[in-house]
């Protein structure tokens, strides 16, 4: 995406990325409540204007390079083609998602994803803001299913479920490797793993779980 962009763009998303990382690091060091906003504007070698005017709160700063990809499945299934189902459409931007290592999906090399999942994952208020924006991701969906089909139970039942096929799928990215697993080997058996997740979801539970 940089390669498109104009000089000044490029300078903003560098400056974006460098404050982003900085405040990450400072965060998973000292704990997100122990750093002050002027603190990580120091360490970037920025004002703390610039950094209020590139992430707005010092929630942001852990949040605005991820809260979009709440709305991912929501997103598939508004740009879907005639034809497709929701199910489908979920699947296919995953395994897109999961051929280029998107880091939303638990994938990417790097450790900043994982260090942001795990600075989320231990304080509250950022549990919190996850929780919520994830709500509203399930919430979108279905209101998109909703408005196609006239019935919200079952628009409700179907984006919960796919929400929770998704989340599934990016939390067994983050299980396998914190235990030790290398991101290459995770990556080379998550697109089968999505197409069993989905196929469940498309065809149901009927036959899951059943009682010897």
């Amino acid at each position: 995406m940089a390669e498109t962009m104009g000089l000044r763009e490029r300078k903003k998303l560098q400056t974006a990325m460098r404050i982003y990382r900085v405040a990450v690091a400072l965060f998973v060091e000292r704990g997100f409540d122990n750093v002050s906003v002027q603190e990580i504007a120091d360490a970037a070698e920025v004002s703390k204007m610039t950094v209020f005017n590139y992430f707005g709160t010092k929630e942001d700063l852990v949040f605005r390079p991820m809260e979009e990809h709440f709305g991912d499945a929501a997103r598939a299934v508004r740009e879907r083609q005639p034809g497709e189902s929701a199910v489908a459409a979920v699947r296919r931007q995953f395994l897109e998602m999961v051929e280029s290592r998107d880091p939303s999906i638990g994938l990417n090399p790097e450790p900043i994803s994982r260090q942001v999942r795990e600075l989320v994952r231990e304080t509250p208020v950022l549990m919190e803001r996850a929780f919520v924006a994830a709500q509203k991701g399930t919430r979108e969906l279905a209101g998109l299913l909703a408005a196609e089909t006239g019935d919200l139970m079952q628009a409700t039942i179907a984006a919960a479920t796919l929400s929770a096929a998704r989340n599934a799928l990016i939390e067994e990215h983050h299980r396998r490797i914190a235990e030790g697993v290398s991101p290459d080997r995770v990556t080379a058996d998550a697109a089968e793993r999505a197409r069993v997740a989905f196929g469940l979801v498309e065809n149901g539970l009927k036959d899951y779980g059943v009682k010897q």
